[in-house]
């Protein structure tokens, strides 16, 4: 048997970095902490824009913060530096592009297989964000055009026919944004922003109303193809418009393969869990967005890890 960790925790967002650190804070040791992308937080790194405000209450879900990690109102550039500098002051051994395969429960302890190896640990902490799998249209996005369609900002280079697909936050924060530079227009299937926070829901009336942003709503997507490298898109009751660029912003997908793999059950769409988040396997628990109905509040996040935390440390009493 390879070196038997007591933690191993599985994604690196704020549940996770909070599960390790509480965990260390309390006196266990021997704690890894796995990311498949290249740092800590790739959610807000890829999916926040530069300068994004991020608020302990999100969309004013008012939460009290549990354990000691006090987390306060920022930036996306201030949020990872607070997690840099968490990160840097306590022991934990962070492995990054590193993706977990499955979890598998041994005689008392569980092996997490990982590409070509494994480790041992007693007890492991699953939490992966939904938008580590972000949701795709139901339609196929024809090869020759998938360079041109995108999932976040990546790509974009200013003086483009820009589409944005979606209506929650991040859609509307992608559509203004790129309004600077761009021709901007925002695809929603209903005819409001309601689910947009309310500093959202004014910028985006603020950039229609100046017409730097062109709002298509109550219109669903049929379906995209190509128009001499460009994205045609077809829609369910007008006629269809060409672009040079189109960007999904529908939210993310729980991981239900992964969470299968792994013995957790899921009902309505996220795993079960009991007050400590635990799952129906010992000593497997699942924190942060997955368990949300909406995800994305790092406060909650960060309870999650502070309860998981406690309740290890009371079973190892």
């Amino acid at each position: 048997m390879s070196h038997m960790y007591n933690l191993a925790i599985i994604g690196a967002g704020p549940a996770g970095i909070a599960t390790a650190v509480e965990s260390y804070l309390l006196g266990i040791r021997d704690i890894i902490l796995f990311e498949k992308d290249e740092n800590h937080n790739s959610t807000i790194r890829k999916y926040y824009k530069d300068n994004k405000r991020v608020d302990k209450d999100w969309k004013g879900q008012k939460v009290e913060l549990d354990g000691r990690i006090y987390f306060v109102d920022g930036t996306k550039e201030t949020t990872l530096d607070f997690f840099d500098e968490i990160l840097a002051n306590h022991s934990v051994e962070l492995k990054t592009h590193t993706e977990v395969q499955k979890i598998e429960k041994r005689d008392g302890y569980f092996e997490v297989f990982i590409a070509g190896s494994s480790i041992t640990a007693k007890y492991v902490v699953v939490t992966i964000g939904r938008m580590g799998k972000p949701n795709k249209p139901d339609y196929k996005i024809p090869p020759e055009i998938k360079s041109r369609v995108g999932f976040t900002l990546d790509g974009c280079v200013g003086g483009e026919k820009v589409l944005v697909v979606g209506g929650g936050d991040s859609a509307i924060e992608y559509a203004v944004d790129l309004s600077g530079q761009n021709s901007v227009f925002i695809c929603y299937r209903r005819e409001t922003f309601r689910r947009a926070n309310p500093t959202n829901q004014r910028d985006i009336a603020n950039a229609i109303s100046h017409k730097e942003v062109e709002p298509i709503l109550g219109i669903d997507i049929v379906s995209l193809e190509s128009d001499e490298g460009r994205v045609k898109v077809i829609f369910n009751d007008i006629e269809p418009r060409t672009f040079d660029r189109v960007i999904y912003a529908i939210g993310g997908t729980t991981p239900s393969a992964f969470l299968a793999s792994s013995g957790i059950k899921e009902e309505d769409g996220k795993p079960v869990h009991d007050d400590n988040y635990e799952t129906n396997v010992k000593g497997l628990f699942v924190a942060g967005d997955i368990t949300q109905e909406s995800g994305g509040s790092i406060a909650l996040g960060l309870n999650h890890g502070y309860a998981i935390a406690c309740h290890i440390q009371e079973q190892e009493q």
